[in-house]
């Protein structure tokens, strides 16, 4: 019988499909007593285990490239964690099996994680998969991961691993649907730089038989389960006319009245520069550098690596604008480096831009190397500092900029309310900002983006959310400067009007994503999209916000 889900979209377009289910059982092998004859033995096997996982890791990301690779390489520091490998030394040392003492003291890890804020609660899903990639190895049995098929289907999952999401085969994986998760999410983000449509935090989904026909709209967030034969054709019809809509629209990001919205591409290296050129980014409004230093957690990259790197990035847009984030080291990104390893609350200690200051060498030779990568191009280099708090941090970031010799616009990204709250204080050492809507929710509502049931709170559609990016917006149109959005807000169409409502000057986003955003404003006059902005705001909460908003371009 047919009947609607609904969870949270993250992914655009229409997949219709049956029911495949991810194999991420729990791993539990048997609490048995080892000989201590027998303990350097299984140490060893441990050891070699967790290499093992972790090569596989970064060879995954290798394959990947881009945001995968960076979240990979971090999974795979997370398996080869001293602390944590100390304790399975340890458990062994007393009796346990190599299996046994990986999964309890991956177990204890986990517990830390779970109970140190919801930041870190968030990574669990990431280390549970790593737990589960070693024992597996260890009992010589298959792999967690995706299921064999020789025909498309919609995957199903309490959670995706990244490790899985990474290597999707979009020609077989048609869309998938996850319990947990939200719309900032790895797993969201990756499927938004792979066009696979996705519907996140959807309760029940793994309930679903296997086989069961669905349907996955990864713009509304609805799963319609068991869909009649002609049910299916009018999802197909749809989905069919909406491609050639957008492949009909072409050129740069404006209203139907022609007000100019630059429409750029979020990336993480060279290996994401077809798909933004592909899709038409008219240049890049947040290139991720720290997928660079992830390769050795021990040591930061040399500077003529660096060069390298951001060259490319530079020359794919010739007299376009590139935005570059230097490194953005803490919390779900540690680098043994970089990032103490006993804060309390790595997601609100020492992140970020804090990270750098402490490390002025740090931020000295990524600044250096991006003056190196911008020599001789014609490119219009931007700069910007993460997780900045008040005008003394971005006078701190300018100040560097200044010292080594960089000829580029410095910028501040505003992902602490106090940073949109004071934004004409800010601008006084900046030349522009840049919103980061996922932190910025994250930190205004208390909430983490990676934790499903949050879901409501990290909606980019709360009006809480809003009145911040129109008072940081506004302050930016005061002082004649930009203010454009970068975080995964941008790659909502509807939302996207609402932001160029409110005063953003540019959006950024997964390249798949700007066709449909340049469809969404062509549509619409600014005018329209200043009322639609007006009718969010005064709205109570996320859902309303975009009920009022649809309700003012639809003319309804």
């Amino acid at each position: 019988m047919e009947k609607t889900l609904r969870g949270v979209g993250v992914s655009h377009g229409v997949a219709i499909g049956q029911v495949r289910h991810m194999g991420t059982a729990e791993l539990e092998p048997p609490a048995t007593q080892i000989p201590s004859e027998d303990a350097p033995r299984e140490q060893a096997r441990a050891r070699a285990a967790v290499d093992a996982v972790a090569a596989d890791l970064i060879a995954r990301g290798n394959l990947a490239g881009g945001e995968a690779q960076a979240v990979l390489e971090a999974q795979a520091l997370m398996a080869q964690d001293p602390e944590l490998m100390a304790d399975v030394s340890r458990r062994i040392a007393v009796g346990s099996s190599a299996e046994r003492a990986v999964y309890d003291a991956f177990a204890a890890y986990r517990a830390l994680l779970a109970s140190a804020g919801e930041y870190l609660a968030g990574r669990v899903a990431d280390l549970d998969d790593v737990r589960n990639r070693i024992v597996a190895r260890l009992l010589g049995v298959p792999m967690p991961g995706v299921p064999d098929s020789d025909e498309p289907y919609v995957l199903l999952a309490r959670d995706l691993a990244p490790a899985d999401t990474a290597l999707l085969d979009p020609s077989l994986v048609l869309g998938f649907v996850t319990e947990e998760g939200g719309p900032t999410s790895h797993s969201a983000i990756l499927a938004r730089a792979m066009g696979v449509p996705a519907v996140v935090a959807l309760q029940g989904a793994t309930e679903l038989a296997e086989g069961l026909v669905v349907a996955v709209d990864g713009s509304s967030g609805e799963v319609l389960v068991d869909p009649s034969v002609e049910r299916q054709e009018q999802l197909r019809v749809a989905a069919e006319e909406r491609r050639a809509a957008l492949a009909a629209t072409s050129g740069p990001g404006q209203t139907s009245d022609g007000h100019r919205v630059p429409l750029l591409a979020n990336v993480g290296g060279p290996v994401d520069l077809p798909a933004a050129l592909e899709n038409g980014a008219e240049g890049v409004g947040l290139f991720r550098t720290e997928f660079l230093f992830l390769d050795d957690s021990a040591k930061a990259p040399g500077e003529d690596k660096q060069v390298e790197a951001y060259r490319k990035v530079l020359e794919a847009f010739p007299e376009g604008r590139v935005v570059v984030r230097v490194l953005d080291a803490g919390a779900d990104k540690p680098l043994d480096f970089l990032t103490p390893a006993d804060e309390p609350n790595p997601a609100l200690g020492v992140r970020g831009l804090r990270t750098l200051l402490d490390h002025p060498e740090v931020l000295r030779s990524q600044l250096r190397a991006l003056a190196r990568a911008a020599e001789g191009l014609p490119v219009h280099l931007e700069v910007m500092a993460p997780m900045v708090a008040d005008r003394q941090d971005a006078r701190a970031f300018a100040d560097a900029c200044r010292e080594a010799g960089l000829h580029a616009k410095f910028g501040a990204m505003v992902e602490i309310p106090s940073a949109a709250l004071r934004a004409r204080s800010i601008l006084q050492e900046v030349e522009f900002l840049s919103l980061g809507t996922n932190d910025l929710a994250q930190y205004t509502f208390a909430a983490d983006r990676q934790v499903g049931a949050l879901a409501r709170l990290q909606d980019p559609w709360q009006p809480a959310l809003l009145d911040l990016v129109a008072a940081a917006a506004e302050a930016a149109r005061a002082a004649g400067k930009s203010c454009g959005v970068c975080g995964e807000a941008a790659s909502d169409p509807l939302l996207a009007c609402v932001l160029t409502g409110l005063g953003v000057t540019s959006l950024s986003m997964g390249a798949a994503s700007i066709p449909y955003v340049r469809s969404a404003l062509a549509t619409y006059t600014l005018a329209q999209c200043r009322r639609a902005a007006e009718a969010a705001r005064a709205a109570d909460g996320a859902a309303e916000a975009r009920a009022a908003a649809h309700q003012v371009l639809s003319g309804e």
